[in-house]
């Protein structure tokens, strides 16, 4: 992703202090450090537990091998991050699941909504 993509990335392994935290911990700081979580955890997509509009925006991405995912994340880079009109947090107050065949709104007000 930093690489390739040249994202910013915030990776909690890279921080001693956040490799254990429970994952509700990872959500809230992604609000707080305003940061779309990007992630293979599909527990993410519990709405109970992740409430969407908490979020900051949450991509969960399901692919069979590392080639399929790093064809998913270019594919979210120029649909999602760098598309005409991106704003600093595109997804905020949604989540998607994001596999091979196409991307899905799994929670949160729907795609374009202004809510």
């Amino acid at each position: 992703m930093r690489q390739r993509l040249s994202w910013d990335v915030f990776f909690v392994l890279e921080h001693d202090e956040l490799r254990r935290a429970r994952d509700i911990e990872h959500y809230r700081l992604a609000r707080q450090l305003a940061r779309t979580l990007v992630t293979l955890d599909r527990d993410y997509e519990d709405d109970a537990l992740f409430p969407p509009a908490q979020g900051a925006g949450v991509i969960v991405f399901v692919a069979p091998d590392e080639r399929r995912l790093q064809e998913l994340l270019a594919r979210a880079d120029r649909e999602v991050f760098r598309a005409d009109g991106a704003v600093a947090l595109p997804l905020e107050g949604r989540k998607l699941r994001w596999h091979i065949d196409a991307a899905e709104v799994i929670g949160g007000r729907a795609a374009g909504s202004q809510s």
